[in-house]
């Protein structure tokens, strides 16, 4: 229930209703899949392995042709069972000349090779593109009828840094040529283009990216059969044990009973292992996944207790005990008490995993980032509480902790195993640029799309309002202020991703990425996390619900 607006703005937060989680009890009562049909799946993996193994080594295909194969397991999300022959590739391509006889220099292979070789870090000059422009520095016309070129050097674009002027100049010349040309092509390469043009590789969900592109692949003759069905059946497998694992967490949360106990707050469990699949679809991760979906639930209730119900007073009081991490919960309100006391079961439960792996130093890394978080969840409250609309600098720099990635960043190294060395969280701790990068992503796409819901029901000024002040703009001008720094962000992404390191693993640079990733997904067209009964419900049950019919 709201509260009366003669209360002062200055004693109380206001409060709003969320609507359920659209999944209800739906994992725990699920069937389980049929044993017999599983370890059919399993066993005819294994098989298909082989066979798609055999023809990324086969010695009869030229190396242009490996890497086209090499993209589409990509893309078909199976890419994970061929990590040393995709190494054997990628070595091959770097280690050859532009133009060596064994590499076609078409257009779709010279950007082709140029993305997957920045992608695997290494960093390709962008001269290679020289061939493909005229006298004056701009992209032939003569490219333009090349579609599958045009497309191929429209997703190499979005692999390059800050001042590369060739890729984008690129991007500007393929998206334009490609939105003019795509209602006269047809299906599948209109489903290509079409879905590049919303969202290419780089930003794109890898397990969103394997179940679109296996539809799309499906009606492509010239995708072999073998890498399609290994696909599919590796989806229906990975779905079953993604199933098991929501029938635990679903258990573990109606056991919380927050949803009852913490009305205020946003019933989304569901939803919160979107980010779990999002950072880890490989099956090793389990424990990362299962980290993942728990803290975002509780920093999500946590965001709700500092944003819609908690007094100015309260929550000063909150985050005192929460720095000094006082068990006693002395003087909290029952409602903090009762999530502190659950935050303090979760952190156990991690300990414990972590202990057992031989490192129990994680514990105090998420404890120390859940202290930064709720710091600075307080100062924005005490913005709210003074009517204060801040600089767009200071309301970002709140917002590398805001945005809830820094926490979850942790978490998600205490699931990694021997991948989450103390070296890696001491590198978190020092706000690493790829990490400042994807947390901006977050905060800024999430405001984009949000303040104007937020403001109605009370809340602290949004990266929107700051820069509408600040700069004496309008709402569409800070719009397009805002997405310019994301895109800025990205290349900064790009650029750390090139950075060779010997301290940080690249799968750790590949869970920023992906947290960014699940950031365009989930934010690009609208709130898909708050409201999240439309697209974003139907994403999931693709992903976790509906297995994909295999062909025997």
């Amino acid at each position: 229930m709201a509260l009366q607006q003669s209360i002062p703005k200055a004693q109380f937060r206001r409060t709003a209703e969320f609507h359920p989680s659209v999944w209800g009890d739906y994992f725990i009562n699920k069937a389980p899949c049929d044993e017999m049909l599983f370890s059919a799946w399993i066993k005819e993996v294994e098989v298909l392995k082989e066979e798609v193994r055999t023809m990324l080594t086969s010695a009869t295909l030229k190396p242009s042709e490996k890497l086209k194969l090499m993209d589409i397991v990509l893309r078909l999300g199976v890419g994970y069972h061929f990590e040393g022959e995709f190494n054997d590739i990628i070595e091959h391509a770097a280690c050859n000349t532009y133009h060596d006889n064994n590499f076609d220099d078409d257009l779709f292979t010279v950007a082709l090779r140029f993305r997957l070789l920045r992608e695997y870090g290494y960093n390709v000059s962008t001269d290679i593109f020289n061939e493909f422009k005229d006298g004056k520095g701009n992209f032939k016309d003569d490219l333009i009828d090349d579609v599958e070129g045009l497309l191929s050097l429209y997703e190499a674009s979005f692999v390059g840094g800050h001042g590369e002027d060739t890729l984008d100049k690129a991007l500007s010349f393929c998206r334009t040529h490609l939105e003019s040309t795509v209602a006269h092509l047809v299906s599948p390469l209109a489903d290509k283009v079409s879905h590049a043009l919303k969202r290419p590789i780089l930003k794109g969900v890898p397990k969103h990216e394997q179940w679109y592109h296996i539809l799309i692949y499906q009606q492509d003759e010239g995708c072999t059969e073998a890498v399609l069905k290994l696909a599919k059946l590796d989806f229906n497998v990975l779905q079953k044990c993604y199933q098991d694992e929501l029938r635990i967490i679903s258990r573990w949360w109606i056991d919380l009973d927050f949803a009852t106990k913490l009305p205020f707050a946003r019933d989304r469990v569901i939803e919160c292992f979107f980010w779990g699949l999002g950072a880890f679809p490989e099956p090793q991760f389990v424990l990362a996944r299962r980290f993942i979906t728990k803290v975002i639930t509780f920093l999500s209730i946590l965001d709700d207790i500092y944003d819609v119900h908690g007094t100015i007073d309260e929550l000063e009081l909150f985050t005192e005990r929460i720095e000094r991490w006082d068990t006693s919960m002395e003087d909290l309100p029952d409602y903090m008490k009762l999530y502190f006391e659950a935050l303090i079961g979760f952190f156990d439960e991690i300990e414990q995993e972590t202990a057992r792996e031989g490192r129990p130093y994680c514990v105090h890394y998420c404890r120390e980032m859940l202290k930064n978080q709720a710091r600075a969840y307080l100062i924005e409250a005490r913005w709210f509480n003074q009517d204060c609309v801040p600089q767009l600098e200071e309301y970002r720099r709140a917002g590398l902790y805001t945005s809830c990635y820094p926490v979850i960043s942790v978490t998600s190294l205490c699931g990694m195993a021997e991948i989450g060395s103390k070296e890696a969280f001491e590198w978190l701790f020092k706000d690493p640029k790829i990490l400042v990068a994807s947390s901006d992503i977050g905060r800024l796409m999430d405001d984009i799309k949000s303040h104007e819901f937020e403001q109605e029901r009370g809340h602290v000024a949004s990266s929107v309002e700051c820069c509408m002040k600040q700069y004496g703009v309008s709402k569409e001008e800070a719009h397009d202020m805002l997405s310019k720094m994301v895109e800025s962000d990205w290349k900064d992404i790009n650029e750390e991703l090139l950075k060779p390191s010997s301290t940080v693993p690249r799968q750790i640079l590949i869970l920023m990425l992906n947290l960014a990733r699940i950031i365009d997904v989930m934010y690009k067209d609208y709130d898909g996390y708050t409201e999240a009964k439309n697209s974003t419900k139907e994403m999931l049950t693709a992903f976790l619900v509906d297995p994909l019919p295999v062909v025997a």
